[in-house]
């Protein structure tokens, strides 16, 4: 079965990343809710894509309390989509002027997740693989997933399954049949971001991918029902 994954939540319905965008991920039908972490000045974990808030300060020299109020904590996120599954990605990647390189944000985010999730609803994956490596460190149970982009997704899954990963996420544009077949052979679930064509996610689902990261749930949840019938 192919899960709908709310990319940020509901983010063409909603802003996402919020409160708000979880809440309607799941009135629109998503399985998983997939967002964005980072670490405050004082340490806590706290949802959010970019490496500054929008009025210019940088997350991590902000402490959680003065974050603007449509800033979640991870608590507050996972609150919020209690009962769906949830890929939490760890922004994090050296170079990036708040790069982590003691892996602080790791650990803040294993700590949460290992407390509040289910091994067999979450993934926490980053695109660096020192970070979600980790995370596996500090909390063996919790699934770990390595983002890829446009690279060559061979590589990808020689290194997920280097590091005793449990999936890949996917950039859509180099998902094909032989991709998810190799994947699938050495136990890797794949996810693929993040797809809003209902053609498309068909076509997808029809590879038998794990997971569908969307902008519009509702649309896959749609397209999924309709294969499924």
């Amino acid at each position: 079965m192919t899960l709908v994954v709310a990319h940020r939540g509901a983010s063409e319905a909603a802003v996402g990343n919020t409160i708000e965008a979880f809440h309607k991920a799941r009135e629109l039908g998503a399985d998983w809710v997939e967002f964005d972490v980072r670490r405050t000045a004082d340490g806590v974990a706290v949802v959010h894509h970019d490496v500054h808030l929008a009025d210019g300060r940088r997350v991590n020299r902000v402490n959680a309390d003065a974050l603007p109020s449509d800033v979640p904590s991870l608590v507050e996120a996972l609150d919020a989509c209690e009962g769906m599954g949830v890929v939490v990605e760890i922004k994090n990647l050296p170079g990036d002027p708040d790069f982590d390189d003691q892996n602080m944000v790791a650990l803040a985010v294993a700590g949460v997740v290992s407390a509040y999730c289910n091994p067999k609803k979450v993934f926490v994956s980053s695109f660096d693989v020192g970070t979600i490596s980790a995370v596996k460190q500090a909390e063996p149970s919790i699934p770990i997933a390595l983002v890829c982009g446009i690279t060559d997704p061979a590589s990808a899954v020689a290194r997920a399954t280097a590091y005793d990963m449990a999936g890949i996420h996917v950039y859509d544009s180099v998902v094909d049949p032989n991709l998810v077949r190799r994947s699938h052979e050495v136990g890797l679930e794949v996810f693929v971001w993040t797809v809003n064509d209902a053609a498309r996610m068909a076509e997808l689902a029809s590879m038998g991918v794990d997971g569908i990261l969307t902008d519009v749930p509702d649309v896959a949840r749609a397209v999924l029902d309709e294969a499924a019938s």
